[in-house]
């Protein structure tokens, strides 16, 4: 079965080594460590994959953080859709995520969401720029779609609207 989300010729990257990042698969051998990052966040990062959005919720638990990222991962092997933990270049702190989804949207490929732990929020237009460059030059995506960032999200609902 092809999945038209991305070639099956494309090899989606395990990892991104940029000047400030390390990206590697979200996945449960990251879990301490994202757990981290999106719970000392948490009332920042609500909202973050649309207005009705409820996650991170303030009661999560690692265990139910270990889920998602098997979650995740299942996604990732499926080729259905990509997340990333966002590290420092030291990797030993996570900063981060990015998800990179199909397009609910055929004016766009993907749709991608992403987040930078309160700590370092002066990085978050570094992250934004960094994954932008990373899709147009490595991934097989040239339109590209950040709801809440790049298009409103009222933008976003009146695309998606128009779909269904």
């Amino acid at each position: 079965m092809t999945n038209p989300f991305i070639p099956d010729t494309f090899d989606p990257p395990l990892y991104f080594d940029s000047a400030d990042f390390y990206f590697v698969v979200l996945e449960e051998q990251v879990a301490k460590f994202d757990f981290d990052a999106v719970m000392s966040s948490q009332q920042r990062l609500q909202g973050i994959f649309g207005p009705g959005s409820q996650w991170p919720k303030s009661d999560m638990t690692l265990d139910e953080n270990i889920e998602s990222l098997q979650v995740h991962k299942k996604e990732f092997e499926s080729r259905l859709a990509f997340a990333y933990s966002v590290f420092n270049k030291s990797k030993d702190k996570c900063l981060g995520s990015v998800y990179i989804d199909p397009s609910q949207s055929p004016n766009y490929d993907c749709e991608v969401y992403l987040w930078i732990r309160d700590d370092s929020i002066d990085l978050e237009k570094v992250l934004y720029e960094t994954v932008l460059f990373w899709l147009q030059e490595q991934w097989p995506f040239s339109r590209i779609a950040f709801p809440g960032r790049s298009i409103s999200w009222a933008c976003w609902a009146s695309e998606i609207k128009s779909v269904g």
